[in-house]
């Protein structure tokens, strides 16, 4: 295993970094709010092909694999995009991926080509109603898995209000009972694709938060470097630096584990999944760590909407919500693991 970034690789994350820098400062972010979706910075990032990088080329994508899309998330986590690139990259895949007939071929046209932005349901859905999905409040299309089906459903009703939350999320609840549903499975095939799916946007997920992870930290670092107590700067301070530390050694495992369930899931080990939601906990609750001790170093300044800790922290804690209870999750592994 390899996980140092290709040339190619290196230049993409240069690249993104540079872009996502640019085009969403957190002015940017705080005018999104409380939505959380940037119309113009999507259409930017549709034009860069990033929702459909890792579409196979023969169904209109960038043929890029999963550490290339990691790379991506990590640099939305950073800067805070308010765009639903995780969502839409993973639907796009899942739509690509189906063997429907000739009534699915223009849905995953248009949601390749960025003319319309699908997302996925994570949790199955009972009765007419997908409750809390992500991105759905802008999205067109949901991709759900209701009974046996996994379904490809037009959001004809146009956009949503979305449900309040603190990660300004454009999250909600959509109805889907106004017909022009299309099958892209059924059966144990339904099951597994929604399964893989929803291992997907926790693989990209996780490094997404790992990106949360790194700025909030940096955030913490500027300022225990510039505030002065008592004549000294508090980055003098031994609880300061011990837990500074303890941040940054987490991130590194944080990121160590992002990377590899991406490598694991390009090179199709049976793995990919189980590090998946692994990536996605230990991610989860370093990036909480990290901004809540970030936040806690700038004293009352931290809450304060003035300062762009509280931007980190409030998604910090939200954005690894959307899959649900995490000790749901955790109550999980032991057994996924045993089964190899």
């Amino acid at each position: 295993m390899d996980l140092d970034f290709s040339d190619d690789q290196e230049a993409l994350r240069a690249a993104l970094r540079e872009f996502f820098d640019k085009e969403s400062p957190t002015e940017t972010v705080r005018a999104a709010e409380p939505l959380g979706f940037d119309p113009a910075l999507w259409r930017k990032t549709v034009e860069m092909g990033l929702p459909a990088i890792a579409v196979p080329e023969d169904r209109g994508g960038g043929g890029a694999g999963w550490v290339e899309l990691a790379i991506a998330a990590e640099s939305v986590g950073r800067s805070l995009a308010p765009v639903p690139l995780i969502e839409a990259a993973v639907a796009n895949l899942a739509l690509a991926s189906a063997a429907g007939g000739a009534e699915l071929e223009p849905l995953v046209s248009r949601a390749v080509a960025g003319e319309s932005l699908a997302t996925l349901a994570l949790h199955p859905v009972a009765g007419d109603t997908a409750r809390l999905v992500p991105a759905s409040a802008v999205a067109d299309l949901v991709v759900v898995l209701c009974g046996e089906e996994l379904l490809a459903v037009p959001l004809r009703d146009g956009p949503a209000e979305a449900v309040p939350n603190l990660g300004a999320m454009p999250i909600a609840d959509r109805r889907l009972d106004a017909g022009g549903a299309i099958a892209l499975a059924k059966g144990e095939e339904a099951v597994a694709a929604h399964t893989r799916a929803v291992r997907h946007w926790q693989l990209l997920t996780g490094a997404a938060l790992v990106g949360i992870a790194s700025r909030a930290l940096e955030l913490g670092i500027d300022y225990v470097l510039d505030r002065r107590a008592f004549g000294v700067l508090i980055g003098g301070f031994q609880t300061v630096q011990h837990r500074l530390a303890d941040n940054a050694t987490a991130l590194e495992g944080a990121r160590l584990l992002a990377y590899k369930a991406a490598w694991t899931r390009d090179a199709g080990l049976p793995e990919a999944g189980v590090l998946a939601t692994m990536s996605l906990l230990f991610a989860a609750q370093t990036a909480f760590r990290t901004a809540s001790d970030s936040l806690h170093f700038h004293g009352g300044y931290g809450y304060t909407l003035e300062y762009d800790i509280q931007l980190y922290f409030r998604r910090a804690k939200a954005w690894p919500l959307a899959a649900g209870d995490p000790r749901a999750l955790y109550a999980q592994l032991p057994r996924r693991l045993s089964e190899g």
